[in-house]
């Protein structure tokens, strides 16, 4: 493993909410691009956004921008070693400033993660929810009591293999594993129903609409503010709808289909209306201050979000525009400048159906 605390950072920050595989090549063009902290705090945010675009979580990387320019601002550029500044960084929680301090610089701080959090709670037996505020601060302080003043990168490494590859969350493998004779829950019988977890809450499925508004091939995008999901993103004007909206929109199958989610990115016969209903185009006016026209064409993706499935309908518009759009947050872009901007994954896939009609 490397100790350089700036690959062990952006690796764990990557790694949350996300697989190994995937975060691979993300790390390997990021490392690329901003091979140290110099290089990522002097970056454009929409550079870095751009590099960061389909991990999702897109926090995690303005997060990471920012802590880079407090690094090198505050630190001289150089990674603190104390656990506690190391949380004063935007985007560093306790699990992460563990790895760093553990890993980097051979400080003996616990982690706490998704396979000690098992590994420990079945050694303590801990019967409740795991995730409950009382079984959190108890797992803390059982991973700060035996993390050992000697090695202790070595010991949270090995920690996390062990609850990786034999601890597993079904079917442990206690005949094997090197501290079964210290487990509670296998004393008692109990490892393959410890640790309890509240049941995940059921998904919701939500409607959004994307318009796609073009003027003399070039397209509307409006920055996403501080207050949306994928803040800093670009992305072309979205919004939540309701049942009665969905009902009046033009899309000729609709109604029959209304309900039954269909495979992503086809393309839709358009009704004989041609029209956005004027509720839908009140919004679209009151979020960029454009003028829709009438719709040329119309698609459908799905896509999921933490507890929401979203069925996310849209459509192409010619438009208008006023002498200046609402805010400062909307501007025209051909598509070659919007193949360089750092868009949400459903914002790329609404790209990649324009280029393919």
């Amino acid at each position: 493993m490397s100790a350089d605390p700036y690959r062990i950072w952006l690796s764990e920050i990557m790694l949350q909410q996300t697989t190994v595989a995937a975060v691979v090549p993300y790390f390997e063009r990021f490392t690329a691009k901003f091979p140290d902290i110099r290089s990522l705090a002097l970056a454009d945010v929409d550079d870095v956004l751009r590099l960061w675009e389909g991990l999702g979580y897109y926090s995690r990387a303005r997060n990471l921008h920012k802590a880079a320019v407090a690094i090198q601002l505050n630190h001289g550029g150089v990674f603190p070693s104390d656990l506690v500044e190391l949380q004063h960084l935007p985007g560093i929680g306790r699990y992460t400033a563990g790895a760093i301090a553990s890993f980097a610089f051979d400080q003996p701080a616990p982690i706490v993660e998704a396979n000690t959090e098992r590994l420990y709670a079945r050694l303590m037996a801990l019967t409740d929810d795991v995730r409950s505020t009382a079984n959190q601060r108890s797992l803390w302080e059982f991973a700060t009591t035996i993390v050992p003043k000697t090695r202790p990168g070595d010991f949270n490494q090995a920690s996390m293999d062990i609850g990786s590859q034999i601890c597993r969350p079904q079917l442990p493998s206690c005949e094997v594993c090197p501290l079964k004779s210290c487990c509670k829950a296998f004393a008692l019988g109990r490892q393959n129903e410890l640790p309890h977890r509240k049941p995940r809450t059921a998904t919701t499925e939500i409607h959004e609409i994307f318009v796609v508004i073009r003027r003399k091939e070039k397209y509307l995008l409006r920055r996403r503010t501080e207050q949306e999901r994928w803040a800093g993103m670009w992305d072309f004007v979205r919004f939540e709808i309701d049942e009665a909206e969905l009902d009046l929109l033009p899309f000729a199958e609709l109604r029959k289909r209304k309900g039954k989610l269909q495979s992503s990115g086809r393309s839709l016969f358009l009704s004989s209306s041609n029209v956005l209903p004027e509720t839908v185009q009140h919004r679209v006016k009151e979020q960029i201050g454009a003028t829709v026209g009438e719709v040329v064409d119309g698609t459908e993706f799905t896509y999921s979000v933490t507890r929401y499935r979203v069925r996310l309908l849209g459509f192409l518009c010619d438009g208008t525009t006023p002498k200046s759009l609402k805010g400062d947050n909307g501007q025209w872009f051909t598509m070659a400048e919007i193949a360089e901007l750092p868009l949400s994954k459903t914002g790329r896939q609404v790209v990649d159906w324009l280029a393919s009609r």
